[in-house]
């Protein structure tokens, strides 16, 4: 290789890390750059671990962060967004050790690494969750978690039992809870192993210890949070039906407020975390007072205006006491009125009885001047239909009666003979009459027809 030419100047090449060194960067591209080169480097990456601080938003987006399971304290924001949560055939909780795929990114508002997980699936517990939910099923169909079934807590206790570790917080967070709010109370504590494979029956003999010594009136069943493994002392069915039986009513508080386990579907009432337990089964003693001395102003009150309403009614009486004259004469006027009332109902049959025979003979007149009066009209009728019958009255009129020697009437020609003296009678005389001629009419009807 030949040498440069005299007086020629090559320039020199500058290192890429130190010019990188020395060329400021903008917080957004330098963070983009990193998210940028993690993505290059890693690409999709699986990771398992504990979930831990689990919400899930409004829009359907996880927030969480992942735990090192081996206690190296290791942390890793992660964000699994509404499209891949939907597709999850589990119900992720807290606690709940999986195995997440995804890839790598910096979350720019907050310079953080974080994993976008497309996929998750649970990791150990799954079998342990599915057969959760299976004696979970299983306890329904008997009834053991209907609403119906459940007692009420008494709402004035006078001491209340614990059932828990004496070695763990949950203890410590009721006493604390109890001290606090009613520290009147007697609580009886009923120790217990809550986690290890003899949990569950050692809750079970805390349990009825406590139902046959009857010192109680509510029962907390309490223990601190903890993931599935450690919790499933409390999904033990023994343990679920010796809470159902148990004679006193049970609060059970066990875990974080995300943890739900069977016995507390099966507990009276459902806890979420030992501290509520304590404040649902206990209540405030100042709020009790208070309370107390509302009702003793309010007694106070009721107790003045009865004792006023009976004075003004005292007063009443005395002012009627008072007066005894006007009393008397309020009496001598309805006396006196009585009297008049008295005096007014015996005239008055006397005077009805005085009355009565003028009426009865007003009456007899009226009736015996009616009766005359009909008496003269038929009379009047009868006599204008004798007149009318008067036979005088006809001869009167031209016509005339002819009687035989006998003074018998002669009412046919067909009686008399030629010859034959006849008596005629008119209206206003008589004569005698011979018969010098008779002619009879054929066509006349006979008068006296055989």
């Amino acid at each position: 290789m030949s040498a440069p030419a005299r007086g020629l100047v090559l320039p020199m090449v500058e290192p890429v890390q130190d010019r990188l060194a020395r060329q400021p960067w903008d917080v957004g591209a330098l963070l983009l750059a990193m998210g940028d080169l993690l993505q290059a480097r890693f690409g999709a990456v699986a990771v398992r671990g504990e979930l831990s601080g689990l919400t899930r938003a409004a829009s359907g987006h996880c927030y969480f962060a992942l735990k090192d399971t081996s206690g190296a304290g290791a942390l890793l924001r992660c964000a699994m967004f509404r499209r891949a949560a939907s597709l999850l055939d589990f119900e992720p909780r807290d606690g709940v050790q999986v195995e997440l795929r995804g890839r790598l990114s910096v979350y720019e508002p907050r310079g953080e690494l974080q994993l976008v997980v497309e996929a998750m699936r649970p990791l150990g517990q799954g079998a342990l969750y599915e057969q959760f939910l299976r004696l979970k099923a299983r306890l329904q169909a008997e009834g053991l978690f209907d609403d119906a079934r459940k007692r009420p807590i008494p709402a004035w206790p006078a001491a209340l039992g614990v059932v828990t570790s004496t070695a763990g917080a949950a203890l410590h967070d009721v006493l604390a809870a109890l001290a606090r709010r009613s520290p009147q109370l007697r609580v009886v504590i009923y120790p217990s192993a809550v986690q290890g494979a003899d949990a569950a029956a050692s809750l079970v003999a805390a349990l009825q210890r406590a139902g046959a010594r009857r010192e109680v009136d509510t029962l907390l069943l309490v223990r601190g949070g903890g993931s599935l493994e450690d919790l499933w002392s409390f999904n033990d069915e023994a343990l679920v039906r010796a809470v159902v039986a148990s004679p006193i009513p049970v609060v059970s508080g066990v875990g974080h407020e995300s943890d739900v386990t069977l016995c507390d579907l099966a507990a009276d009432l459902r806890a979420a975390t030992p501290t509520a337990a304590a404040e649902l089964a206990a209540p405030e003693r100042q709020a009790a007072l208070r309370q107390l001395d509302a009702l003793a102003a309010l007694m106070q009150r009721r107790m003045r205006h009865w004792a006023d309403t009976q004075a003004q009614r005292l007063d009443a009486v005395a002012r009627r006491l008072g007066a005894p004259g006007h009393a008397l004469a309020l009496q001598q006027q309805r006396l006196a009125s009585l009297q008049q009332r008295a005096r007014m109902a015996l005239l008055r049959p006397l005077q009805q009885a005085a009355e009565q025979p003028l009426r009865l003979s007003a009456r007899l007149q009226r009736a015996m001047q009616a009766q005359r009066m009909q008496q003269a009209l038929t009379l009047q009728a009868l006599a204008q239909r004798l007149a009318a019958l008067d036979p005088r009255r006809v001869l009167a009129r031209g016509y005339a009666w002819m009687v035989d020697d006998q003074g018998r009437p002669v009412t046919s020609a067909r009686e008399v003979q030629a010859g034959e003296l006849l008596g005629a009678v008119w209206a206003d005389g008589r004569a005698q009459v011979q018969v010098l001629d008779l002619r009879l009419d054929p066509k006349a009807p006979d008068a006296n027809p055989s």
